[in-house]
């Protein structure tokens, strides 16, 4: 839960105590429910704004949410945003024996507490329309405003994705009688493009194999209970001496598996999920980065239909064609919607720009914190261990 203060200096993790009389807003995603049956059935959250601000309606309103509530106001922000990195939604699972796991329902609660505090500790984001919708309106407007916009933003990330891919291909036009790329040649931007791919991979392969580290802890885990539970029967059937060192260590093998389990909650909580988290929000800037190669494109594009036109004016006013009248408009509209285009792009690389240095500065708060507590984490599990092992070695050695 983040408290978000009005000051636009104010940085993207406040503090959660706002000082008396200051304005604040904190929020936080709560109570997951499992609603309906069969296909139908879903998770709703509950959905906690307290604020001392007059445009959220009192000092606390409680809305039910669902995971589709979420994606409407991921596609609006996207949507009138661009140049915004907009953070990244859990992904849906896509095993149905998952989706109602108690650890997938928590990791999604989390997943989206974060989503939504990230947009509200925004500098931008936070005083859009569509968060105060999403934060104030009852569940039965909500659905009917999801239901009335189904469809304009019903674009998947795929689609983003691919654009994409299509927009960094080789894409071919006549730009003043010369076939070339219409792409940016800035090389401070391709050496951007080069290090978010290398940090999309980088950062993959550690949460794959921060994965295979929940699942080392947890398959030794279950093994220590295993190896526990036996040495507890040997004792039962050895004399009172061996009996009893045998059931000391395997009631150690117990106790060392709890550990290793919790750890391995903590791990996937803490750190697989944050790591995981960054791959998304890493996505989140591609599909800025299409918006911007897409704005340029278009910039260029009109550019070009701009130049075209004002030489065709040129030549029916050298002609005094009564055609000249009719061309000058149409010159000065494409002129109009050449500058329109121009500063769409500009704008876009002016937020991109902001965007990168809060990305960075987020990302080193988030993802040092995570490796922190992963190697603490680490340490008293190492510390618990070697103690739980030493404290059974005089019993072992009087033997």
């Amino acid at each position: 839960m983040i408290s978000t203060e009005s000051d636009p200096a104010e940085t993207s993790s406040p503090s959660p105590r706002s000082p008396s009389g200051q304005p604040f807003v904190m929020i936080s995603v709560t109570e997951p429910v499992k609603m309906g049956t069969g296909v139908q059935s879903y998770i709703s959250y509950r959905v906690i704004t307290k604020s001392n601000m007059t445009e959220f309606e009192g000092p606390e309103k409680i809305v039910i949410r669902r995971y589709s509530d979420f994606e409407w106001l991921h596609d609006k922000l996207a949507e009138k945003y661009k140049g915004i990195f907009i953070p990244p939604l859990p992904e849906k699972s896509a095993v149905e024996k998952f989706r109602f796991s108690a650890e997938f329902i928590e990791m999604r609660r989390q997943a989206l507490d974060v989503f939504i505090n990230r947009i509200a500790s925004h500098p931008v984001l936070r005083k859009s329309e569509d968060l105060r919708t999403f934060l104030l309106e009852e569940e039965e407007r909500m659905e009917r405003i999801r239901s009335i916009e189904a469809g304009i933003f019903s674009k998947k990330s795929s689609d983003i994705f691919q654009m994409f891919k299509d927009v960094q291909s080789k894409v071919s036009d006549v730009v003043l009688g010369k076939e070339k790329p219409v792409e940016e040649s800035d090389p401070e931007y391709e050496k951007l493009k080069n290090y978010i791919f290398e940090l999309e991979n980088h950062l993959a392969e550690t949460q794959k194999q921060a994965f295979r580290l929940v699942k080392r802890h947890r398959d030794l885990g279950q093994s220590l209970a295993d190896f526990g539970k036996a040495m507890k029967l040997l004792g039962a059937c050895e004399g009172e001496s061996l009996g009893k060192a045998f059931s000391e260590l395997g009631s150690k093998g117990e106790i060392l598996s709890l550990k290793l389990q919790k750890e391995a909650h903590n791990l996937l909580m803490n750190f697989e999920e944050p790591l995981k988290d960054y791959v998304r929000a890493v996505q989140s800037i591609k599909a800025t980065m299409a918006d911007r190669a897409n704005a340029f494109r278009q910039h260029c594009e009109l550019a070009e239909t701009t130049k075209l036109k004002e030489i065709n004016l040129d030549k029916l006013m050298l002609m005094h064609s009564e055609r000249a009248r009719e061309a000058e408009i149409d010159f000065k509209e494409s002129k109009a919607d050449s500058e329109e285009a121009t500063k769409r792009f500009e704008a876009i690389v002016k937020t991109m720009n902001e965007e990168l240095a809060r990305f960075q500065e987020q990302k080193t708060a988030d993802l040092g914190l995570a490796f922190h507590e992963f190697a603490k984490g680490q340490a008293k599990l190492a510390h618990d261990i070697a103690d739980a092992w030493r404290g059974v070695l005089p019993k072992l050695e009087a033997l």
